[in-house]
Order: C-alpha cells, then sequence, then structure tokens
C-alpha cells in the first residue's frame, strides 16, 4: 500500500453547509432549544458575514427537514427533535454538494416507484388520508395559481411514508431538498406543466387507494417522465 492511501481529499464546505453546522452545534449543545426564534435573516446574514440568500437556503434545508418550522408572519423556530436522530440527518443535509440534476432526478425515479409499489401495498387508512390532503393542498395551489414545488414534494413524501419503508424514505429526504432547490431556480414546475401534474396526482392517489401496485408504478413513471426528459436536455444526453 502507497503513502497517499492513506490520505483522504479535503472536504470543502460550502456557506449553506457550515451556516446549517453552527446552527445544529448550537442547538445540541442546548443553547437554542425546542420554541426558540432564530434571529432575522438581516441578522444572520451580518453575523455571518454572507449574503441572504445563502441564509435562506440554509434555512430551507433545514424547515424542509423539521428541524426548524418557518411561520412568514413571526419567524423561524427551532422544533423538538431527538438530537441523535438530528445529528444524522442533518449530516445527510450535507452530503451532496454541487449535485448533477440528471444523477438527482434519476435516482429519485427509482426511490419513488419503488415506494408507491410499496404503498399501494401497505398503505392503512391514515395514510389514505394523508394523501388525500396532500393532493387537495396540491390542488388548491393550482386553482390559486400559485407555485406549487412544496404541495408537490409533500405529496410524494407521504408516498414514501404509505411505503412503510424509513430507508427509502431517509433517501428521498437526501436527494429532494436538492432537487426543489433546481426546480425552483429552473422553473420546472411551469416547464413540465402543473395542470398535467394535477391529474397525474389524483391517478396516483387512486391507483394507491385501490391496491394496485402495477397501476401506481405505471402512472408514477408517466408523472415522472417529464421532468426526467427535462433533465436530460440539462445534461445534453
Amino acid at each position: 500500500m502507497e503513502i497517499l492511501d492513506n490520505f483522504k481529499a479535503i472536504e470543502v464546505e460550502s456557506l449553506v453547509d457550515k451556516i446549517i453546522r453552527q446552527i445544529r452545534d448550537l442547538i445540541i449543545a442546548g443553547y437554542l432549544n425546542p420554541g426558540d426564534k432564530l434571529p432575522s435573516e438581516r441578522k444572520l446574514s451580518e453575523k455571518f458575514s454572507v449574503g441572504r440568500t445563502h441564509i435562506r437556503n440554509a434555512i430551507r434545508k433545514l424547515d424542509f427537514y423539521g428541524i426548524v418550522t418557518t411561520n412568514p408572519q413571526s419567524g423561524v423556530f427551532v422544533k423538538g427533535a431527538d438530537i441523535a436522530a438530528m445529528k444524522g440527518l442533518i449530516t445527510n443535509v450535507m452530503k451532496i454538494e454541487d449535485p448533477d440534476f440528471y444523477s438527482l432526478v434519476e435516482t429519485r425515479c427509482f426511490l419513488e416507484i419503488s415506494s408507491v409499489e410499496n404503498a399501494a401495498l401497505r398503505r392503512n387508512d391514515e395514510d389514505l388520508k394523508s394523501l388525500e390532503e396532500a393532493c387537495k393542498a396540491y390542488e388548491d395551489k393550482v386553482h390559486q395559481n400559485l407555485p406549487p414545488e412544496n404541495e408537490d414534494f409533500l405529496f410524494h413524501l407521504k408516498i414514501a411514508e404509505a411505503s412503510h419503508n424509513s430507508v427509502s424514505k431517509t433517501l428521498l429526504l437526501i436527494v429532494l431538498p436538492d432537487i426543489l432547490e433546481i426546480y425552483r431556480r429552473e422553473h420546472v414546475c411551469a416547464n413540465v406543466g402543473v395542470k398535467k401534474s394535477f391529474v397525474e396526482h389524483r391517478n396516483i392517489f387512486n391507483a394507491i387507494k385501490e391496491g394496485d401496485p402495477g397501476l401506481a408504478a405505471k402512472y408514477m413513471k408517466e408523472h415522472l417522465s417529464d421532468v426526467l426528459e427535462f433533465s436530460r436536455k440539462k445534461r445534453n444526453l
């Protein structure tokens, strides 16, 4: 074995990762407790000496993972979380640096098709209620002509929960925030059509409700085909 084999590549943290790590350390150390309000975006920006966009992206990831909760009227608050679980979760938040969009979407497709098949086989009444509510929340946003990205991902996460496979759900939670960020930046929902997704969500939900894994997988493949093609074109494949 060569001496070089003992060395590891140096991992360079992004500004967002550093912000997330500091907030995590304050929570773990007990300086921030469940219910505590974080300083304003402006104050955090000044304290970290970074632009507000970096603060916003860090808060968005922490919110997506349920570590903080954001209230547009009153601010950002720390949520209750098991410290051991949170350590692992935030490690996962920072796993993917400068991800390739196509690779993320391709991975998402594998996970989602497996999840929807299992959801059709394993869902219970509570799962169906949650899926129905998520479906309606998406439809409400479409009717209001508002961006439905968050509601879209909530629906897909509810499918992962209905699959009753915690590993699949965790893997989706690792890739989805980065995909969501690219969706927002590239206006992907506008490109693939929210009204088309509106119908597709209903088809997927109905297949899960009917307990038909083959049909559920078919509808999920159709649902993800447009965004997969969109990501493929971005990569010039």
